[in-house]
């Protein structure tokens, strides 16, 4: 192990020349896995893969080569994308090209494998195969990037995502990691890197896009003895899960983007601020410090290029309002989370009041690629004013679900329609909700609209962390604002007026709109309507003077969903009606006395005792008692309640 630690080491700096020597390619081919003489099994290890049950795959694949191939490796990968095909498993004989197979659960191991090494395949699970020149192929066999899943992808970020061992530094480096940051440490000024990253047009993926290189040159331009880079992995947006994905799949090029940026503002100290819950994603990461410290990529004197840099890790209190930069900041203080007025800006006085980068997950991932393919070839990906890719966490009614990365300019019809495979279940699209808790939803009539920073500007939204909530018509879109609505009061720090009572206030109007008002006459409904009214008022009021970006966009779901969806608003307060039946408050359950059979089932189950009757004799329900539950509904079994 010392030996290949030494060797590889040497083989970062001779990285940083385009040729590399022929015995050197076929060491760092085989640690690549790209010529094997025995039979690799990948499987796949994120957290999606566990829910689906992974670890039982694991230890049925350990018991079948034990007991039958003994000569097989067995190797843990990231998440390849789609969760839908977890637990998703490789299988690479020698000379032969690597076939994927989805959904193996323990009981499928067995048969799989005894079918793939004595070339029998079941199709059935069959994904696609995968490789590359001098492999033989597997013939009528699709290959993997060709389905529709990847077919419609450009997968610069997610490149190395379920095809190493994440644990593995060793892998990493064969397949050209750190190359970038040595020659980047060696042979560049910070202000050569940050003209670089600057040209390649990069932009936050966090939310606005601001311009990574300018930012990088704001602090590096500030005087101070010292400055600090700041990788904000704290994702804590609903329905967003690409940073965990990432963090689980590759976090070296994570630690990678890290060091360069480092460099490139002359910061001597790096911070991961961290998410607390994703543990695995955690180990993972601070192996790949330990390892790269081990290897001489951290420390002092890095290579000779008299740099030197700490990377650590800093968990988050648990607090949403903690992503915003300056309540950030202060918790790596050890301050309480609070959002500050800006100016000044975190570049010219952050942390400990020095000069201080804050950049994303996604951000800092495509600069070791810009680095290594130059700042032309990343303008030529995307549209003018918004160069590369961006991944989206693609969730909720589509038929596939996962993390995905397209290229800035793709369509958000082909994102639902080509990756996400349409609607699951023979439903209809009511919506897409792109942006996380404060985000907007695309209409079905807006689907040709591009992902694009400025034309989302023009159209009012924002592209946000990489949330992709697929709708369909079950459902109740006043509910869904009124659940984000609900978060974001809850996660609302309280320092200012506008989101501390605005937040509360629409929460309570929204929870009005979702029940039957007490009293039916005339006057209440005009109330409630009134109420919807004022939340517009309470919403641009939030916007202008909110402290922070929380009490901000705390009000955009319901400013879009009541542009977009006002009908559903409308029933909700005149005709006291949810058309996705999805409000238990506007729910009216009945008993048909045709179908009842007096079986009791429903009056026994019934929470608050509002089903009343004689047994074998129909039953019915009060309605002033009846809470909507659906209780009732769900054990008929005799189809004789409905519900209005």
């Amino acid at each position: 192990m010392e030996d290949l630690k030494k060797f590889l080491t040497g083989k970062v700096l001779m990285l940083e020349s385009d040729t590399v020597p022929p015995e050197t390619e076929k060491v760092l081919s085989r640690i690549r896995r790209e010529k094997t003489d025995r039979a690799v099994i990948f499987i796949s290890s994120g957290t999606s893969s566990i829910i689906a049950g992974s670890e039982k795959t694991l230890a049925a694949i350990r018991t079948y080569i034990n007991e039958n191939e003994p000569s097989a490796e067995l190797v843990c990968v990231g998440c390849t994308g789609p969760s839908n095909y977890e637990p998703l498993v490789a299988i690479q004989l020698p000379g032969r090209n690597k076939l994927f197979f989805r959904n193996i659960t323990e009981e499928k191991v067995e048969p799989l494998l005894n079918g793939v090494f004595h070339n029998d395949i079941n199709k059935d699970d069959l994904v696609g195969q995968h490789g590359s020149t001098g492999f033989e192929l597997w013939p009528g066999i699709t290959f993997f990037n060709e389905t529709d899943f990847f077919a419609h992808q450009k997968r610069v970020i997610l490149g190395n995502c379920g095809c190493y061992d994440p644990e593995n530094i060793e892998e990493y480096i064969a397949r050209g990691g750190y190359r970038s940051y040595v020659k980047v440490i060696r042979h560049y000024t910070y202000e050569e890197v940050c003209d670089i990253i600057e040209r390649s047009g990069l932009r936050g993926r966090s939310g606005g896009g601001y311009p990574t290189g300018l930012k990088w040159k704001q602090a590096l331009n500030t005087t101070s003895a010292s400055r600090y880079l700041v990788c904000n992995a704290k994702e804590s947006d609903p329905g967003a899960f690409t940073d965990r994905t990432i963090l689980e799949s590759d976090p070296h090029r994570l630690i990678e983007g890290v060091a360069i940026a480092s460099y490139a503002i002359g910061a001597s100290t790096a911070i991961v601020f961290f998410r607390r819950g994703s543990e695995l994603a955690l180990k993972r990461l601070q192996k790949a410090i330990d390892s790269a410290g081990d290897y001489g990529l951290l420390g002092h004197n890095i290579f000779s290029s008299g740099y030197k840099l700490e990377i650590m890790i800093r968990k988050e209190p648990g607090a949403f309002v903690c992503g915003e930069e300056t309540a950030l900041l202060s918790t790596l203080e050890g301050k309480r989370g609070m959002p500050q007025l800006k100016p000044p800006y975190p570049t010219t006085s952050g942390l400990f009041g020095k000069p201080t980068v804050i950049n994303n997950v996604e951000t800092l991932m495509n600069v070791p690629v810009i680095m290594q393919n130059g700042p032309e070839w990343y303008r030529s990906i995307g549209t003018e004013k918004s160069s590369g890719t961006k991944v989206f966490a693609v969730a909720g009614k589509g038929r596939m679900s996962g993390v995905v990365e397209v290229e800035m300019g793709t369509s958000f019809r082909t994102i639902l329609e080509d990756i996400a495979d349409g609607i699951k279940d023979g439903k209809k699209l009511k919506g897409i909700q792109v942006g996380g808790s404060s985000g907007s939803f695309i209409t079905p009539e807006n689907l040709d609209m591009t992902v694009d920073y400025e034309i989302l500007k023009e159209n009012g939204m924002g592209m946000g962390a990489g949330g992709f909530v697929i709708i369909d018509d079950d459902t109740c879109i006043v509910d869904l604002v009124r659940y984000y609505m609900e978060f974001m009061r809850n996660e609302s720090c309280g320092k200012c007026i506008p989101c501390r009572e605005g937040t509360g206030r629409m929460l309570e109007i929204l929870q009005n709109v979702i029940r039957k008002p007490s009293d039916d006459d005339s006057g209440t409904t005009l109330e409630r309507f009134k109420g919807v009214m004022q939340l517009e008022t309470i919403a641009s009021v939030m916007k202008d003077t909110s402290l922070c970006g929380l009490g901000q966009t705390a009000p955009n779901p319901f400013l879009s969903a009541l542009k977009n969806f006002r009908e559903e608003f409308e029933e909700h307060i005149f005709d006291r009606k949810c058309r996705a039946n999805v409000c238990r408050g506007l729910r009216t359950f009945t008993i048909d006395v045709d179908k009842c059979t007096g079986c009791t089932v429903c009056a026994s189950k019934c929470p608050v005792n509002a089903i009343y009757g004689t047994r074998l004799q129909p039953f019915f329900i009060v309605e002033e008692k009846c809470t909507g539950c659906g209780i009732c509904y769900d054990v008929c079994k005799f189809s004789a309640i409905t519900v209005k």
